[in-house]
């Protein structure tokens, strides 16, 4: 890991205007869809979806616009989608996030809502939880502890949780 980037996001000062308010060190990096080492990530992620036929993929985000987003180290993995998404929910979709690092969950989705906020100004933000995946005794409490909030659930069952709503457009 280069010098310049710690394991923690810490509040740094601003070099080039020391009077500015420290910000954190930027803990996402931009990659692309099927970047070999979140490919592996996402493979152990719950949602990977498997083919019946054993072909190995070499993409993951899935189609529509997308943002890969990586740490430094590979050790984990956010997408963004914006897409028509058939369950009829609207926004930029958290199509996976995958943690293995030791950041808290929380501040890497705090970081990737402002990626998408500049790459999508005004979208909802959502994403869904499969409660029967997962051992937490909370799902999708990561998200919660970022300001995303429970808005419901899917015929399948699949939690929905968001940033924003209908205030976060109209904002």
């Amino acid at each position: 890991m280069p010098d310049n980037l710690s394991a923690k996001s810490e509040p740094r000062p601003d070099p080039q205007n020391p009077n500015l308010e420290s910000r954190p060190e930027p803990l996402w990096w931009i990659t692309k869809d099927g970047d070999r080492t979140c490919l592996k990530l996402y493979e152990r992620h719950y949602s990977a979806y498997q083919y019946k036929d054993g072909r190995r993929r070499s993409l993951f985000a899935g189609p529509g616009q997308k943002i890969v987003l990586r740490t430094w180290s590979g050790d984990a993995l956010f997408v963004w989608r914006k897409f028509l998404d058939a369950s009829g929910q609207t926004g930029v979709n958290c199509a996976v996030f995958r943690n293995e690092s030791a950041h808290r969950a929380s501040d890497l989705i705090r970081q990737a809502d402002l990626v998408a906020d500049f790459c999508w100004p005004g979208e909802r933000h959502y994403t869904y939880v499969n409660p029967a995946a997962l051992r937490s005794g909370r799902p999708g409490y990561c998200f919660e502890r970022a300001g995303w909030r429970r808005c419901g659930r899917t015929k399948g069952g699949l939690l929905v949780l968001e940033l924003g709503g209908r205030e976060r457009v109209a904002a």
